[in-house]
């Protein structure tokens, strides 16, 4: 199973990365700052949010280094993120709805809406579904 779930994550990764143009709408890398430490990866659309409207999905990586992939849970699912997030990484997203997968689900932490997820277990798999609002 695990198996199976490596090739298609591979597989993913590598028709996005032959069939994709830069484009904006997904996740954007930031810089690390010069001290060191994680990267932020915030959505393009992203203004700023008042504490009243939490975003659809933040992820954060607190565990050791797991391929994540997001896609819009539509027909047409267009993947937003698939890359490999290291220890402090943080992908936000503001559009709904949203497939997660993550290889390690014991590596991250998932708020959907504001509330916190349980914790998945370490080295297993794991996936999340964001319902639009």
């Amino acid at each position: 199973m695990a198996a199976l779930a490596l090739l298609i994550v591979g597989g993913m990764a590598l028709v996005n990365a032959i069939m994709s143009e830069p484009d904006k709408k997904g996740p954007a890398t930031g810089a690390p700052p010069a001290g060191g430490g994680g990267r932020t990866t915030p959505s393009s659309n992203e203004t700023t949010t008042s504490p009243a409207a939490p975003l659809p999905l933040v992820i954060r990586v607190t565990g050791q280094p797991t391929t994540v992939v997001v896609r819009v849970a539509d027909a047409g699912g267009k993947v937003l993120a698939n890359s490999t997030l290291n220890t402090g990484d943080t992908l936000q997203f503001k559009e709904a709805p949203l497939q997660v997968v993550a290889l390690n689900g014991g590596s991250l932490q998932v708020a959907i809406y504001g509330r916190v997820q349980p914790r998945e277990p370490n080295g297993q798999r794991a996936q999340w579904l964001v319902k639009a609002r």
